[in-house]
């Protein structure tokens, strides 16, 4: 029984390595009372370049790469650092660090 549910574990959710660790964390506030995370929207990216925004594991490039978002990806930003914003999206929830130069304000 115990091998059947680490095997639907590894289906539903991906191996270990799949895992996010961040070197940096952040606190994500979701609470009706009080101030949370906005939404913002991931745009300006030159499609003739990379054409990507990395996400990180802290607030700066010389942090390990995580992800990769598109021009109109919808993100949450919970924290900032500098320039930097510490983000969750998608399903399942994913978190890290972009850099702002490429987000703009969405819907909060």
């Amino acid at each position: 029984m115990r091998a059947f549910a680490f095997t639907l574990a590894i289906a539903l959710f991906g191996t270990a390595a799949n895992a996010q660790q961040l070197d940096v964390e952040f606190t994500i506030i979701e609470d009706d009372q009080a101030a949370g995370c906005a939404g913002s929207i991931v745009s300006g990216l030159d499609p003739n370049g990379d054409g990507f925004l990395s996400v990180r594991t802290g607030p700066a490039s010389s942090y390990r790469k995580l992800d990769e978002l598109r021009n109109g990806d919808l993100v949450r930003t919970c924290a900032r650092s500098g320039a930097w914003f510490g983000i969750y999206y998608g399903t399942p929830r994913r978190t890290g660090w972009v850099h702002g130069n490429w987000l703009i304000d969405g819907a909060g």
